[in-house]
């Protein structure tokens, strides 16, 4: 009997991750200053986060500020912080009742006191929701993700908790920021960039990616569509030869 095809798992990616890129370039190309793009782009997440149950897509991994980001103007790194801050407070309660999820991930030692408060309260009032899983990559960095999650794991090993003949490759990501996320199936990245600029280094090792011209402001759900539907064409062989 031919299986039902409303009932078959979608082809496409169940788990996104995008590294934003183009916000400035998108202001600088309009006269404005880059945090109007900044702006602009906090919008665009709306949108995204929006049609991902339309397309399939569980999770949604999102590159808000990297470690290195901090070398940027004083200017261009305050006004990204109060943009964060902004943005929870108003997107809190859409976010809970929509049924999103939310999640920080990133090194939260840097940031000033009300933003965690802030970042404490939304990961609260979403954490029974379930429809999509809204992860925030905030002052994250690949490779910080992983010395940080070595070092809790060296913590165990010290403490008797693990031994060190035990720790293998499915060891390290249960200390990872993302231990209770799958590993991102598509990796998006807008701007025209062609490289993953320190962003899930462990985790994506067999995701697919794919780069674009479009900067982040312009990014849309019919593009996030078309690249869904692109990838569910892709073979995924995980290093195996198809039998």
């Amino acid at each position: 009997m031919p299986a039902d095809p409303q009932n078959e798992p979608p082809c496409g990616p169940r788990h996104v991750a995008i590294i934003m890129d183009g916000n400035g370039r998108w202001a600088e190309a309009r006269g404005r200053p880059r945090l109007y793009g900044h702006h602009a782009g906090a919008r665009r997440v709306r949108e995204v986060v929006e049609a991902c149950p339309g397309l399939g897509i569980k999770y949604l991994t999102i590159f808000a500020f990297s470690t290195e980001n901090w070398k940027r103007t004083q200017v261009e790194v305050a006004g990204l912080m109060s943009l964060f801050k902004r943005y929870i407070i108003k997107e809190t309660r859409t976010l809970a009742q929509n049924g999103i999820r939310v999640r920080f991930i990133g090194d939260r030692v840097r940031l000033d006191a009300k933003l965690i408060e802030l970042m404490d309260t939304l990961e609260r009032e979403t954490a029974n929701n379930d429809l999509v899983h809204l992860t925030v990559a905030l002052n994250y960095g690949g490779r910080d993700e992983v010395a940080r999650a070595t070092k809790r794991l060296a913590r165990d090993v010290a403490a008797g908790n693990l031994r060190p003949e035990d720790v293998d490759e499915e060891t390290l990501p249960r200390y990872l920021d993302t231990r209770v996320l799958p590993d991102p199936d598509l990796v998006i990245r807008t701007s025209g960039e062609a490289r993953i600029s320190n962003f899930l280094l462990w985790q994506s090792a067999y995701s697919e990616y794919e780069f674009i011209d479009t900067l982040w402001p312009d990014f849309t759900a019919a593009e996030l569509e078309r690249l869904c539907k692109s990838f569910g064409s892709r073979e995924r062989r995980f290093g195996a030869v198809p039998a």
